[in-house]
């Protein structure tokens, strides 16, 4: 979609530290040099930005936006946001935005474009990255002397840029960007609980959301409440925090053959996601610019479309805000959770084996359409193994870790049954879940006296409907797998004793 830039060849989700003095510098040299500072800055705007948010208490969505940026399918900025990237050094573009049926905006063809043409070439003093020039250089520095890493790092400059509204270069872009990106950031705890009980993506968001609050808190404790003059509260607060989080998210661009660097690329996240193509952004040493080859040729007035990377219908709702539709994303998958019982006999030797490995005893393993992965297999023999196996209790949970690749298909025939009947078992139980939700989908009491309100909440369940049939589809295939192999197994059993039973007939 036009809001969600790629994040490629690599899931980047950061792993924030809950303790500040675990910050490590990333691509900063360590500042000594801090300058006083004596005064009030009256740069900032004064404002008080929020936005609909997650909350820890009822979990209501707040009716408010950040004072910056615009409507997610607004082109009220685009021409002007266009007219600054030319005068910043962007070539003339074969491409420009409009609204579009995919995604509300997003690049449209104005030429005939050729498979395998290089488009873009966005120049190196368009990206946002750790190394720009903030406007106030004394909040930069600031966070340097304290080594804050990239993604809090960035975050900040953007929330320090928005703040400056017209003062800031960036003013043009940040102008661009959408009041509310879209990702499951902005869903509530009670939208999450309800719309996506059934989907293990619920716990994903949950976790970000903490993560992002955990980062903004510890910032906020160590640096923004000891420097008020640079990083005033009606400024950097948590919703303006997780507003910049919400951008970077669906923004940031890891580049690959910039070391992989992350960057905010003006202009080249408008591009749409689709799961037909194959193309990335990545950075061009020849042309000394960030470019994307086409994987296939558009007519003047089509949508342009690049990829996201290989990325499931949970992961881009989790990021980007959207589902496609079912059945179109090769990549798609449904995660399947896996639980060692605690009435186990041998529960705490294998509770050792797995924590040994880095595995707990809930796991998810991705379901895909095409099958599942040998790690979850392993795990399934681990959690049915008798007490008679505990000396491969190790081997098994190393073969679930992925950390035995020698014998990474262990196969244990005499338990096979039991483990595929285990995952039959937990699979039925999570198509329960999601057959639960969509049936009672229809008759849920949305909150018709608030238009807006109203909107919102169709919205956020059309796509938790889609989000959980793609996933339950996955699940019904692998219900057919499973039981096709179990009654496979079965009947083979069953021909191999009455065989048996013959031949004793025979000799008597």
């Amino acid at each position: 979609m036009a809001e969600a830039s790629a994040i490629f060849q690599t899931t980047l989700i950061p792993t924030f530290s809950q303790n500040p003095s675990q910050y490590t510098l990333k691509i900063h040299p360590h500042h000594s040099f801090l300058p006083s500072i004596s005064k009030r800055s009256n740069c900032f705007h004064r404002i008080r930005c929020s936005v609909s948010t997650a909350t820890s208490g009822s979990g209501s969505a707040v009716e408010a936006t950040v004072p910056w940026g615009c409507d997610s399918d607004s082109l009220e900025n685009a021409s002007a946001l266009q007219d600054w990237l030319s005068k910043c050094g962007l070539p003339p573009q074969k491409m420009a935005i409009q609204k579009v049926d995919v995604g509300e905006r997003g690049l449209v063809a104005l030429k005939n474009i050729r498979k395998g043409e290089k488009l873009l070439f966005v120049p190196p003093s368009l990206f946002i990255t750790a190394d720009s020039e903030w406007s106030r250089q004394e909040a930069g520095q600031v966070l340097k002397k304290y080594n804050v890493p990239d993604w809090p790092f960035l975050a900040t400059y953007l929330i320090s840029e928005a703040g400056l509204v017209s003062s800031s270069r960036w003013s043009n872009y940040i102008s661009a960007l959408p009041r509310q990106p879209y990702s499951l950031l902005y869903w509530t705890r009670s939208e999450l609980d309800r719309y996506l009980e059934a989907s293990q993506i619920r716990q994903r968001a949950i976790e970000r959301i903490n993560d992002v609050t955990g980062t903004y808190n510890d910032m906020r404790d160590r640096i923004f409440s000891k420097y008020p003059d640079l990083f005033p509260e009606e400024v950097f607060n948590m919703e303006s925090f997780r507003w910049s989080f919400g951008i970077l998210f669906s923004r940031l661009v890891r580049l690959p053959s910039m070391d992989g660097r992350v960057a905010l690329v003006p202009w080249a996240d408008m591009l749409n996601h689709s799961c037909e193509i194959e193309t990335f952004l990545d950075y061009d040493r020849s042309s000394q610019g960030v470019v994307f080859t086409t994987d296939r040729a558009y007519q003047p007035g089509e949508q342009v479309f690049i990829s996201y990377g290989k990325k499931s219908n949970g992961e881009l709702l989790l990021s980007y805000g959207f589902v496609p539709r079912e059945g179109t994303n090769p990549s798609d998958s449904a995660e399947l959770p896996l639980s060692l019982k605690k009435s186990d006999k041998c529960y705490k030797e294998k509770m050792e084996a797995l924590k040994k490995h880095g595995l707990s005893t809930t796991q998810c393993f991705p379901l895909q359409i095409t099958g599942w992965p040998l790690e979850l297999m392993a795990y399934a023999y681990l959690v049915v193994s008798p007490p008679s196996m505990n000396d491969q209790f190790d081997e098994m949970a190393a073969a679930a870790s992925n950390k035995n690749p020698s014998k990474k298909d262990t196969q244990y025939p005499e338990i096979e049954e039991d483990a595929l009947q285990f995952i039959l078992d937990t699979c039925e139980a999570s198509i329960s879940k999601y057959s639960k939700f969509l049936q009672a989908s229809g008759s849920m009491d949305l909150d018709v006296t608030n238009p807006k309100l109203l909107n919102r909440k169709l919205f956020l369940k059309q796509l938790a409907v889609d989000l959980c049939t793609s996933e339950r589809r996955i699940l019904f295939r692998a219900q057919y797998i499973l039981r096709r192999r179990l009654r496979d197994i079965r009947s083979g059993e069953l021909r191999a004793l009455t065989i048996f039973n013959g031949f004793r007939k025979l000799f008597k």
